[in-house]
């Protein structure tokens, strides 16, 4: 990370914003050209090596993306459901086959088979239609739980009218409300909320930064999708009072490429506040200023840890800041900043209308307030159920989720880099993160992708681990090579004689959770570990001892 290239990326301000200028140049062709990537470099006075050494880490701005017309979800819960050879076979009557791409992941994890074309997402059993340009049924899924704060639409007199309270109170009045509520971040680290908007306040700067990381990027996980889509003026709401409350005048979300319809829809609810002047300066007389901005990501997993995200938005290449300095302290263009996901700042919404005190009831002792959680195809009740932390797996899965479809021998819960739950643990565990962890897992995000029995586990590790090295920024050599080089193993195991010596492997693994960066590297081998302890004896056949 360079300070300098920090700071001429905000030489024009937020407004006129180099990575949004790659992306704009990208959507010409998959991809901008070598006179596009010159003119940025020229205009924002950095070197043609930065704006090419960006472009050409993402999805869809790298060379290779040049071309591509459709792309097929790759993601875990469309892998194990199988769906997805039946739609690369159907599109390939319509396209080439280098003129399909792949996208990770597209957040219909409750239909799986998804794809997009044409700027939006659909599912598999909608090809021939929508090539057809015919209508399509509305993305569908249930929504439910044991309580009602996340899932309680928010409608823009709700939020105008506690936008009018919150603002007649002090700022020390609403940080303490989210204090008391000691509400933990839900993007997977539950760091809480309350100490680091009080860290962010407490420094000195002229300009600060609210940025919501909406780059929800684990596959299973489609929580982030639904708030954005049906409660946006509760994410935005979030996102102003972390602003009001630390002196930040600007929000930025930073929204990902696979959720076009949620940049529409957040996008529509920033100009209705604006046209109802609840944008800009002098915020309902109340001296208090604030705007946003909407970043389109271009697909990058590694953005949704949160230094790699603040590179991104400023137009470097996507890698992870070593910490300290905090972003806090130096986010970004080198100035204070808030990162919190989605879920977490539309949760302010309640927290201020009913008080602190009221949500840190609801929980246990060290994980207040409630959680989304996603069920993907495999369950009768596929959907978002937000629950009250503490609430027992086994009722999420029997009486919320309706149990399984189909045999089921292990849920992956929290993304990629959560833990892989036997099936036989369900009755040991509770939505809350210190059960999870007490028992070797990690909550994460949430989300739960099913692994039936029928499906190989050595071939789920494959993937977890192609995707790990795939996504990997590759700031540190513990993940940049350690991440390849379990992947080779694995893959060349799984399609030969080959036998993996596992102490090497053991090594590895310690190897990348102990000297990564951060916790892409760190964490992958969680699951791999769960694996090996859980199902040694499918995967022993593919280790010496």
């Amino acid at each position: 990370m360079s300070k300098n290239l920090s700071d001429l990326s905000y030489r024009q301000g937020l407004k006129n914003n180099l990575f949004d200028k790659l992306g704009q140049a990208a959507s010409k062709e998959g991809a901008p050209s070598s006179k596009d990537l010159e003119v940025l470099a020229k205009e924002f006075l950095v070197g043609n090596a930065t704006t090419y050494g960006t472009a050409s880490f993402y999805d869809f701005m790298k060379p290779e993306n040049k071309g591509k017309k459709v792309y097929v979800c790759n993601g875990s819960a469309c892998i194990c459901s199988g769906k997805q050879n039946k739609v690369i076979d159907d599109l390939k009557h319509h396209f080439k086959a280098d003129e399909i791409g792949h996208m990770t992941c597209l957040g219909r994890c409750h239909e799986n088979g998804a794809f997009h074309y044409n700027g939006k997402n659909y599912s598999a059993i909608e090809v021939e239609k929508v090539i057809g340009n015919q209508p399509v049924e509305e993305d569908v899924y249930h929504v439910g739980g044991n309580v009602s704060l996340l899932t309680q639409n928010t409608a823009f007199n709700d939020f105008k009218a506690l936008l009018q309270s919150a603002l007649n109170k002090s700022k020390d009045a609403i940080l303490n409300e989210i204090k008391v509520a000691n509400i933990r971040g839900r993007g997977g680290a539950g760091f809480p909320m309350g100490f680091k908007l009080e860290s962010c306040k407490n420094i000195e700067s002229d300009t600060k930064f609210i940025i919501c990381n909406a780059d929800e990027g684990d596959p299973g996980a489609y929580s982030d999708r639904y708030l954005l889509e049906k409660q946006s003026y509760s994410v935005l709401f979030g996102m102003m009072m972390a602003g009001y409350t630390t002196g930040a005048e600007w929000g930025v979300l930073y929204i990902r490429a696979e959720y076009p319809e949620a940049v529409e829809i957040v996008q529509n609810a920033i100009n209705e506040l604006k046209t109802q002047h609840l944008l800009g300066e002098n915020i309902l007389a109340s001296g208090f200023n604030f705007d946003f901005k909407i970043i389109k990501a271009q697909g990058a997993y590694i953005c949704g840890e949160e230094t790699a995200l603040i590179n991104s938005i400023e137009g470097q290449r996507p890698e992870v800041r070593t910490r300290p300095p905090y972003p806090t302290q130096q986010g970004l263009f080198n100035k204070p900043t808030i990162v919190n996901n989605v879920e977490t700042l539309a949760a302010v919404f309640k927290i201020i209308q009913n008080g602190g005190e009221a949500y840190s009831k609801l929980g246990t002792e060290k994980s207040k307030g409630t959680k989304l959680v996603c069920l993907d195809s495999f369950f009768n009740k596929p959907g978002i159920y937000e629950v009250e932390m503490g609430t027992p797996l086994k009722a999420v899965v029997e009486d919320f989720g309706g149990g399984f479809k189909e045999s089921v021998k292990a849920m992956q819960i929290g993304g990629p880099l959560g833990g892989i739950v036997p099936v036989g643990k369900i009755d040991k565990l509770s939505i809350d993160f210190e059960s999870f962890a007490n028992e070797g897992f990690l909550l994460g995000h949430a989300s739960i992708v099913c692994i039936p029995e029928t499906f190989p586990m050595m071939s789920y590790l494959e993937h977890l681990m192609d995707f790990a090295q795939y996504e990997s920024c590759g700031k540190c050599f513990p993940c940049r090579l350690g991440t390849k080089r379990a992947h080779e193993l694995l893959k060349k195991a799984n399609e030969s004689d080959f036998k993996i010596d596992k102490h090497l492997f053991d090594d590895l693994m310690n190897t990348l959770q102990q000297g990564s960066l951060c916790a892409h590297g760190g964490g992958i081998p969680l699951p791999i570990k769960n694996a090996l302890t859980y199902f040694e004896s499918e995967l022993k056949q593919y280790f010496s001892h």
